[in-house]
């Protein structure tokens, strides 16, 4: 995940993406929870529960925080966003409709989130904690790292945005 805003019609295609999933499914996407996905899609970034009440008590003053939390839950169930422990956050799923992420790597300074997936390494860490006498309890991992800007290195494949 970038730290560059999605552009206007990103947003819009990803939030028709999640309630076609939703209708398939049986679900209704309610203007609460679409609200909520619509932030986290347009910040990309991982947000706190505070933040993005603040930001949903701009439009609508009265929000309630179990609204939010309600919200929140069901948009993880459904694979819509991700929450982040690492920095007790949640961040929008990119690829929705697409195959599940099995790596999720947070910035713990600034709340940038990447979206992996590699199998294979998946495979052999649920090996090497089985190995251990343990059962993974999700099927995403989450790393713990500092992103490019935050670490002030610049990962060889990846190009600088202005900010």
């Amino acid at each position: 995940m970038s730290h560059e805003p999605l552009p206007p019609f990103a947003v819009a295609q990803q939030l028709d993406t999640a309630e076609t999933l939703c209708l398939q499914r049986g679900k209704r996407l309610t203007p609460i929870r679409r609200k909520v996905l619509e932030i986290l899609l347009r910040r990309q970034r991982s947000l706190k529960a505070y933040e993005l009440l603040d930001e949903i008590r701009r439009e609508q003053a009265g929000a309630a925080p179990p609204t939010v939390y309600r919200a929140l839950d069901f948009l993880v169930e459904e694979g819509l966003i991700h929450r982040l422990d690492a920095v007790n956050a949640w961040a929008a799923c990119l690829d929705a409709a697409g195959e599940p992420h099995d790596l999720l790597v947070v910035c713990t300074r600034c709340g940038a989130v990447a979206e992996l997936s590699d199998p294979e390494l998946s495979r052999e860490l649920a090996r090497r904690v089985a190995g251990a006498g343990f059962v993974l309890a999700g099927h995403e991992t989450e790393l713990q790292a500092l992103c490019g800007n935050c670490s002030g290195q610049q990962h060889p494949l990846a190009h600088r945005h202005p900010h």
